[in-house]
Formats: C-alpha cells, structure tokens, sequence
C-alpha cells in the first residue's frame, strides 16, 4: 500500500468523522435536559456523544474540538455523578458550547483557523470550569467514608504509584489485523491523557517475528498501561470504542486485589514460564505487588494460596469498594450496541440523483417498449412488456424510497429557534410537534426550511403575545406554537400554527389601500386578504426587531413555495391565532399520472388528483364557446375549464377522429377544491418523469414541467394549483379570455418545438 493510498484512506476517513461528527451534535437532548432536568436518559445520550466526538478527533489530531469538547464533557460529567443540579445558565452554557464544538468542527472542514473562534473557545471554557465550581448549582451530596477497609492485597497491589489510590491497570493486545483496518495504537494510548494521566506504560514485543519473518502490516504489539484516574470504567472502555474488534483489553479496577492480577497473569500467559517472568518484571517496574507470598508472608502462611482461594475473599468487597463501584454504574450506564447500527449505511446524494435520472430514463424506454408491443399485437410480447413495466414501477417506487426523509428531522431544529427567539422576546412559549414521521423527498426538505424558519419567527414575534398580554386576555400565561405535517391526496400538507392575537383584518385591508394594492371600498373575502400578506414589501408591524417587520420575507416565501409546485395559504381569527398552511407534492422527481389529449397536444395531470372521469356536462356543451363555467355533479356546483379553449386552441383540432361533442371532463380535487377540465380524450395512466421547464417558458401559466412519452412526443404536466386559481378566478377576467388564451397558446407552441429540438 502507498503513502498516497494511505493520504486517501486517512483523508476519506477524516471527511466520514466531521460528516458523522455533525449529525451528532447532541442539541435536541440539550434541549430536553432544560425542561426536565432528571430526565438522566437524554443527558447520558448527550454525554456518549460529546465524548465520541472528542475520541474521533483526538484520533485526527483535531486538538481544539478535544480540548474544548473536553471542557463540555466534563460539566455533563459533574450532572451525570449528581455533583451539579442542571439549571438554566448550565443548560444555555452548554447549547453554546455545543454552537462552539459546531464553529470548531467547520473550521476542521475548511482548514482555516480564525482567531475570534479561538478566543470563544477560552471564554466559553472559562464559563463552563465556573459552572462546575458555582456553589449555587452543586448538588448536597454525602461525603464518601474513607476507604480504611480495603484488602491488604489491594492496597499492595497499588503501592509504588505516588500513594494514589484511583490507579486503574489496563493490559492490552492489538490484533495482527489492526494495522491493516487503520488502527493506530499510538493513538488510543495518547487519548488515555483525556481521562486520567498515564503513570507508566511498558510495551509487550516478545511476540514480534524476526526480522526476516515480520509482516510490516501485522501488529504483534501488547501494552499494559498504569492510568491514574477518576474517571468511571466505563469511560476508560469508551477510548478504546473504535478499536473494540481488534483489541483484547483488561481494566482492573484501583481495588483490584492479588486474585484479580493472578487471573489476569494466567489469562495473558497461560503456563509459559518466559512470558509470565517478562509480564512479572513489568508489573514489579510499574511498582504492582501482586504476590502475597512476597509482600506479605504473614498473611500468605495464614491464608491458602492460589487464584480460587482469594477469588471468595474479594467477592466479599468491603463497603468502601462497593460504594465505588455503585458510582461508577450510576455515572455510566452500560452501553447498548444494537443490531440496528448496522443496517445504515450512507450514500452520497449525488450518486442517489444520478440512480433517479437513470430510473427515470429507465421510465420513458419502458413506456416506449410498450408502445411497440401494442403495436405488434403479440400476446407473449405483450406479457413480457408488462412484467418489465410492472418491475420498473417496483424500483423507481423503492429509488423514491430512498429520497424520503422524515420532515421531522426539519421540524427538529425549530426547538432551539423557539427557545432562543421566546427568552430575547420576553416570552413563554411551548412549541409542539406532531407529523413528525411523515415523509418528504430529501430535494424537498433542504427547500422548505427557509420558508418554514421564516414562518416561525413571525409568529414568534408578530402572532404570539407577551405573558401579560396574554393574562390580560384571559389566556394563559405561556403560549403555544404548533407544527404539523400530514399527506392528503397525494401531496404533503405542512401546517404553522399559534394561539396568538391573530391578524387584524381591517389593518391589512387599510394598509393595502394606503399603498394601491386594492381600491378604496373594495370588498373582499377573508381568503383574500391575508393573500395581502404575500405581496412584496408588505408589513403592518409597527416597529421593525432584529427578527421581523420589514416587510421582507413573505413574498419570497411564497414564491420558493410556488417553485416546489405548492401553494401556501393563510386561515386567521382575532384573539385566537393564525394556521399557515403549505400544501406540497411528495416528491419532484417521478409522479403517476392521467394523460389525456387536448388540441393535438399532450397534457398530464397527476394521478392522485384524479377523482373521476365523466362525459361533458350539458351546462359545458350548451355554451361550446366560454372558456370556464360552472356544472352541477350530482347536486355539487363545481367550476370547470375548458383547457383547449384555456390554451388557444380549437376542440378536438389536430386529433384525427375526435367528435368534440365526445370530449370528456375529468373531475380532479386541489386540497378542499374540487374542478373540472374538459380534455379531448382520455388516454390512462403513465409513468411521468417530470423535467423542468427552460426559464423562458416559466411564465406559462399552469404548467408544472414537461416530459417525455415513450414515442417520443413531449407532454406538458399540469400544475394543480395554477389551473385551480384560473378555473376560480377567471370567470371575472372573461374580457381578456382571447387574449390570454392566444398568448398562452402561443407559448404552448414554443415549448413543444423547443423540446422537440
């Protein structure tokens, strides 16, 4: 193997730690611990997290993330022994330090150091070691008794170390395949440091080969290692985590007696006399009397020798050994390695969208192989065609699989949004969650979390009263902000809501008329009004914070929300609070669609839309020529639109054999809405991989993308909402219909002839 293939082993693994360092940021169990102190679960999570990520860069060499994190670990470690009561300053000192272990960790990524992140990392140390030592947060807590009642053998065995008496004996053998997975040993013995201080530490190189016969990549190396510490022994095992498959290791407790080193001198050296005078010779160099029948003859002519006589005597611990003992398990519950770790595997997201493009591409020659069988009309060509059809369904279905993230995981991060906003604003404010597990293409989740920020800090700061506002309204105290994700109908249904003073309709309706966005005395519906919100630099705040009120902001969230091909939308009520809705596809990718014909031209609706499929009403054939209408479904009035006549074009033109008296009207539902569109004919389901269209073509009204048929011919995919607005609103535009509809036509034309270039 060449140093460059090490460099890029190294580097890669570098790259998997600050990746994984990142995810684990520990910020929810933080969170957590500050409105329930005792909830001992989160902060040892929070704990085996911090003193991962300190293990993992100390193995890199990333000295200021070990150093600092040290600092964070330490103050979880005081909580954890019940030294320390967590508090509000505790707990806001360590999401900052988390925000610094975060700063520390970038700058690792970009390999630039900047000295104001240096200079945080002091302070925020400094504030955490005068945490620890604040009288005002320790915890009462009883003196232990002194440990008076310790084995004689116990007390020899620790002798020759300073008189220290929390000395831990580590005895370790790497295995010969620990060089080649990428261990280090060197590195785990320079990490002992972060735990305790080594007191000696001897090598074992009886077992290396000869020079002729020694494998460079082998390790034959063994250590046993004299660590003062006071750290528990569950911390000491956690340094050696990564090194758990290649390492035989022994952890004799600082009251470890003669039996336990008779054991642990059989278990390393069996009956070979050279190696047990080598281990020998180690142990009397780290100053460990462990023979009774040297150090102490009196008791060893008293007492029967050998290891199953003193086993019985130190299961009898005395209660100073005890009491360390239930410490230890209390600070450092064992840890639980599931099955689960390993049935997660990483992927990098690039590779993820090529296999989408490639299924999609799969898509479209599917369809295409199809055409041809129902075009040679053979039976068995036919059967083959659908069970490959029927298959490539099943994987462009598991490939979306693949993409769909829980939305929660974005919802997650508003939990310190809301903390941090609600104590600079002054207020009490419990933020609630539900819909979690709802799932969201990946593309999707990135995308939506600026708009959502946005929309929770607005409520944050213009919904949600003071606590003495809110008293005075005979509300409580303490306010609530709720998230809300759920599906319906084939798309995902996010929801922003609160309990706050809601939005003052007649103040809206009178800044809009101050700035011309509606005539004076103009009527409106609620729905209408606070569509006022979106428009570009609106604002009713009364004073501008560092949080809101410019007026910046809601229009763009809205239209990063239309980009997605969703739709947002406002419901209010004075005094009672405001629900922000955002309604948006599952995925951007792959849809299953209806494709129908109309005009010569292809159009695709997506299938989950879909409602039913009837003959044109006579309300619809009475007036041939009016672009949108209403009809009566079995006693429902619902709007319709005629799209031939939307898009410019003639019913039934360029479709050979189509009777425009035939045409058909498909009933399809947009969230609460339900319309009709009159199409030329109805051609199925399709398999519809969406390509977006070029930025000319964007003003296009009602188009959502484009794709490609299995003949080659380009469809264009309709965009539910847009089509939803025009069939609702442009019964009052009716005197610009034929203009619209010939530029719309006349844009229709141009994509079809770009795409087919």
């Amino acid at each position: 193997m060449s140093a460059q293939d090490d460099a890029d082993i190294i580097a890669t693994a570098r790259l998997g730690f600050l990746d994984e360092a990142a995810d684990m940021l520990f910020e929810q169990a933080l969170l957590v611990l500050e409105t329930t102190p005792d909830d001992a679960e989160n902060l040892n999570a929070a704990f085996r997290a911090a003193h991962t990520i300190k293990g993992t860069a100390g193995l890199f060499g990333c000295d200021a993330v070990v150093s600092f994190t040290h600092e964070v670990e330490t103050l979880m470690e005081a909580l954890r022994a019940g030294e320390l009561v967590a508090s509000e300053p505790i707990a806001a000192a360590l999401l900052e330090g988390l925000d610094q272990m975060g700063a520390l960790i970038d700058e690792v990524r970009t390999g630039v150091q900047a000295p104001e992140v240096q200079a945080r990392s002091q302070e925020l140390g400094a504030t955490l070691r005068a945490l620890r030592s604040s009288p005002g947060t320790v915890a009462p807590v009883s003196a232990p008794a002194p440990d008076e009642d310790l084995l004689p053998e116990a007390n020899n065995a620790n002798q020759g170390d300073g008189g220290a008496t929390a000395i831990w004996h580590l005895s370790l053998r790497f295995g010969a395949d620990a060089l080649r997975n990428g261990l280090d040993p060197m590195a785990f013995l320079r990490y002992l440091g972060s735990v305790g201080a080594v007191r000696h530490c001897n090598a074992l190189t009886e077992a290396v080969p000869a020079l002729q016969d020694l494998d460079a990549e082998s390790c034959w190396l063994g250590f046993e290692v004299r660590l003062q510490s006071e750290q528990s022994q569950t911390a000491i095992e956690q340094v050696f985590d990564f090194a758990r498959d290649d390492c035989a290791l022994a952890i004799l407790p600082p009251e470890a007696g003669a039996a336990a080193y008779a054991a642990l001198m059989d278990e390393r050296c069996g009956a070979g006399e050279a190696a047990r005078e080598a281990l020998c010779q180690i142990w009397a160099a780290q100053g460990v009397r462990w023979q009774p029948e040297v150090d102490q003859p009196a008791q060893a002519a008293a007492a029967p020798s050998g290891p199953s006589s003193a086993a019985p005597a130190l299961a009898a611990a005395p209660p100073a050994a005890e009491r360390r003992q239930a410490t230890n398990e209390r600070r450092a519950p064992p840890r639980k390695h599931s099955g689960e770790e390993s049935r997660f595997i990483k992927v990098r997201a690039d590779k993820l969208d090529h296999l989408i493009d490639l299924i999609g591409e799969l898509v479209i020659a599917g369809s295409g192989a199809q055409m041809v069988a129902n075009a040679e009309a053979s039976p068995a060509f036919l059967e083959a065609t659908q069970r490959v059809a029927d298959l490539v369904q099943a994987t462009r279905d598991g490939a979306l699989a693949l993409r769909m993230v829980p939305v929660g995981e974005t919802f997650s991060r508003f939990q310190r949004v809301v903390r941090d906003t609600s104590k600079q604003l002054g207020k009490e404010i419990e933020l609630v969650v539900t819909g979690g597990d709802t799932e969201l293409d990946k593309s999707m989740v990135e995308l939506i979390g600026d708009p959502l920020m946005h929309l929770v800090r607005n409520s944050l700061d213009h919904g949600i009263e003071t606590p003495a506002e809110r008293l005075a309204a005979g509300k409580s105290a303490q306010g609530r902000l709720g998230l809300n994700a759920y599906h319906e109908a084939g798309a995902i249904i996010i929801e922003v809501s609160d309990d706050g003073k809601g939005l003052g309709r007649d103040r809206i309706v009178k800044k809009a008329t101050e700035r011309g966005l509606i005539p004076e005395g103009a009527v409106l519906s609620d729905a209408e009004v606070w569509q006022l919100i979106f428009a570009p630099g609106f604002s009713t705040a009364e004073a501008v914070t560092d949080i809101s009120g410019r007026g910046v902001g809601m229009d763009v969230v809205k239209r990063n929300i239309e980009a997605l091909r969703g739709q947002i939308s406002l419901a209010s009520h004075e005094g009672r609070g405001t629900t922000t809705q955002i309604r948006l596809p599952l995925t951007l990718a792959m849809i299953d669609g209806f494709l129908t014909l109309v005009g010569g031209v292809h159009y695709v609706l997506p299938l989950a839309v879909v409602s039913e499929c009837i003959d044109v009403p006579l309300e619809c054939r009475e007036q041939p020529e009016r672009i949108c209408g209403t009809f009566d479904l079995r006693g429902e009035v619902l709007p319709y639109l005629d799209l031939a006549l939307f898009y410019g074009a003639k019913p039934g033109a360029a479709s050979s054999g189509i009777n425009a008296a035939r045409r058909s009207l498909v009933v399809v539902r947009d969230g609460h809405v339900r319309i009709g569109l009159v199409v030329d004919r109805l051609l199925g389901e399709h398999q519809t991989v969406i390509k977006p269209l070029a930025g000319i073509f964007k003003p296009l009204e009602a188009l959502a993308g484009s794709t490609i048929l299995g003949s080659g011919d380009v469809a264009l995919v309709l965009d539910m909402p847009g089509l939803t607005a025009a069939a609702t609103q442009y019964s009052g535009m009716r005197g610009n219909g034929p203009a619209r509809a010939a530029a719309n036509s006349s844009q229709a034309i141009e994509v079809h002839a770009a795409h087919r270039a």
